[in-house]
């Protein structure tokens, strides 16, 4: 089956997330649009089933996050690149990394049992659970294959390496549901793999492929470092949107981390400043109360009243910060920019 008629890349989307990048927005768009192209390409099949799954997937594309980091860390550590075509090298990453997270998304809602991805229904949904595991696996194999056409290996294994890792924190995270003792510690180290480290990676082989010989290992790292702390701020955000958004706006259930008993960093605060009958009550209120409208209004008023909401967002601000700190040693170019203001609407969006 072909692929459908290739969407066009939204540039106001892209100057929605990074309002710096409107200098290297031309250049933004024309690599998204090739990794978009790529991504179909490379999940193009005439099985029939699996070419409509693979199109139904689609509608899990958000405002493609972790490929324009990959490159515009490509055009902020070499900034030449914003004035030419994109590497291909730097289209093959996106579109792999962009495939493995989808293949997590898809994941995801099994284990969430989520109906609605994007305002959409999810695959597990549309098709049962079977079909949605499989095709999750299904994504994950093609972003490999794809991966393996590049010239270094090097690279392939580090996506590798760090696909494994996600696959770490999803499980730690499986382990710790329904735990009321969940640590920050070990909150962080499940975010750190589970959404985290594919951005870092992201981050990480942008810089990779465009930075110079002489420094690309310090130059690498310190990307892999910013978009660390950039995905850890991401998911405590994520984290905050399920307990307040709205789902028309955030385009899938929220309340559904208590639901399924995951204790995310305000509720694990909340529960650190209280002890004794308090903290009894509000273990109690974390077990039933996320089933219901009232349940989860209270909840909501129990985080508030103990500044844990507050607590969330200040240490996600925090995050940001630092990650802006390690750009400052990249050459003063448009993409810089646009990574410092993209780390910022990080924590200010609503979706």
């Amino acid at each position: 089956m072909k692929p459908q008629a290739y969407r066009e890349v939204d540039m106001n989307a892209i100057l929605d997330i990074a309002p710096a990048s409107a200098s290297v927005a031309p250049a933004l768009a024309a690599g998204l649009r090739r990794v978009e192209q790529r991504f179909r390409e490379q999940l193009e099949t005439p099985i029939a089933p699996v070419a409509e799954l693979c199109a139904h997937v689609e509608r899990y594309r958000g405002k493609m996050l972790r490929p324009t980091l990959t490159l515009l860390s490509g055009m902020a550590v070499d900034p030449a690149l914003a004035e030419t075509e994109i590497p291909d090298a730097h289209v093959t990453i996106a579109a792999v990394i962009e495939m493995i997270h989808m293949a997590t998304l898809v994941h995801d809602d099994v284990l969430d049992e989520a109906d609605v991805r994007r305002g959409g229904e999810t695959v597990n949904k549309r098709r049962g659970n079977e079909s949605a595991v499989i095709l999750g696996d299904y994504l994950i194999s093609k972003a490999f294959h794809l991966c393996s056409t590049l010239e270094s290996q090097a690279t392939a294994m580090r996506v590798g390496e760090i696909t494994s890792m996600v696959c770490e924190g999803e499980m730690l995270q499986v382990a710790g549901a329904g735990r009321l003792d969940l640590s920050e510690r070990e909150y962080f180290q499940i975010i750190e793999r589970k959404t985290a480290a594919l951005i870092a990676v992201a981050c990480e082989l942008g810089a990779l492929h465009a930075a110079r010989a002489e420094s690309v290992r310090v130059v690498s790292s310190r990307m892999y470092d910013f978009g660390l702390r950039l995905g850890t701020a991401f998911q405590i955000q994520d984290d905050l949107l399920d307990l307040l958004g709205a789902e028309q706006v955030v385009g899938k259930p929220v309340g559904r981390d208590l639901e399924k008993g995951k204790l995310t960093l305000p509720a694990i605060h909340h529960l650190a400043t209280l002890s004794g009958p308090a903290r009894a009550a509000s273990e109690k209120l974390f077990r039933e109360g996320p089933g219901s409208a009232e349940g989860r209004l209270a909840i909501r008023q129990a985080l508030e009243r103990t500044g844990s909401l507050e607590y969330a967002r200040a240490t996600a601000s925090g995050l940001v910060g630092q990650a802006k700190a390690l750009l400052a040693d990249l050459p003063d170019s448009p993409a810089g920019a646009s990574l410092e203001a993209l780390a910022g609407a990080v924590i200010s969006r609503q979706f």
